[in-house]
């Protein structure tokens, strides 16, 4: 018989928690919200069917017993995917109401109810994967996989602001015809690969194929994405809101936003190699 194992029952109920809520908050949103195609409300539907199904598949396999035949390191991926899914969320619990509860004079009070619904059980979902992060990671002096560390939660945030950048950056394309710009450009789709890389690589216990130890190996990509960031930190807002340099300062959200989470992502790296710099100098 399959072995039924939690980290603790609090770990189950959350779980079912995130998935009950996230199923509502999708369900409801296509039953009678009356969203239009494409755009922001697609978006939305993503983030709660991504985690509703990420989330049930792993109730299923602790459930079964199934761990050990999962080709996946189980100490990583159920908490990559609650971090993954806990932003999903966040964004959507962010995006909806902007979107979607503004001006609803145009719709019927059912319409409302149910755009309301959904949003209220998208901000629930968010608390409950936050709750699941909170007791999946690692504890001092706790013996646990890499991403359920800081710097491991960290390359999750990393790869997902990342992915907000690109959808700000192309609707409208706001970075062709500058090289400076196209330069950040490449800094944002660089450092994502590389944290994307090491995400997977620690899901699929692929850590011993790097020709040198994985520690140094985050130590040296840290310092790199430091200093990739901090270019792109200057040279984003400059040549975009930089009349001398040809550009018409615009001042379009897309354009600030992208420059808010620059420097958001500068932040997270630096925390990072502070972190991983500990781990190869200090621990070692």
């Amino acid at each position: 018989m399959p072995v039924i194992v939690f980290k603790s029952s609090q770990l189950l109920w959350v779980r079912v928690a995130a998935l009950i809520f996230s199923c509502v908050a999708f369900s409801v949103a296509t039953e009678g919200a009356l969203l239009p195609h494409g755009g922001m409300s697609d978006w939305c539907m993503f983030c709660w069917v991504f985690s509703f199904t990420c989330t049930l598949l792993v109730l299923l396999v602790e459930l079964c017993g199934l761990q050990t035949r999962i080709p996946v390191s189980w100490t990583n991926f159920p908490i990559t995917v609650a971090c993954y899914a806990a932003l999903l969320c966040l964004s959507a619990s962010i995006i909806f109401p902007v979107f979607f509860l503004r001006d609803q004079s145009y719709y019927a009070r059912k319409t409302q109810d149910y755009r309301i619904t959904a949003t209220v059980f998208s901000c629930l979902a968010t608390v409950a994967y936050l709750g699941e992060v909170s007791l999946s990671k690692a504890r001092p002096g706790e013996v646990a996989g890499y991403m359920a560390t800081a710097p491991g939660l960290m390359k999750v945030c990393q790869t997902f602001v990342a992915c907000m950048i690109f959808i700000l950056v192309s609707s409208p394309v706001s970075y062709k015809g500058y090289s400076p710009l196209e330069w950040c450009m490449a800094v944002y789709c660089i450092c994502f690969i590389l944290s994307m890389a090491v995400v997977v690589m620690c899901v699929g216990e692929c850590t011993g194929w790097l020709p040198i130890s994985f520690p140094k190996f985050l130590s040296g990509y840290g310092l790199l994405a430091v200093a990739m960031y901090v270019s792109a930190t200057i040279l984003w807002p400059l040549y975009q809101f930089g009349d001398q340099y040809g550009r018409k300062g615009s001042y379009a959200k897309n354009e600030i936003a992208v420059a808010v989470l620059t420097g958001l992502n500068l932040l997270l790296y630096l925390a990072d190699l502070a972190y991983s710099a500990r781990l190869v100098f200090i621990s070692v």
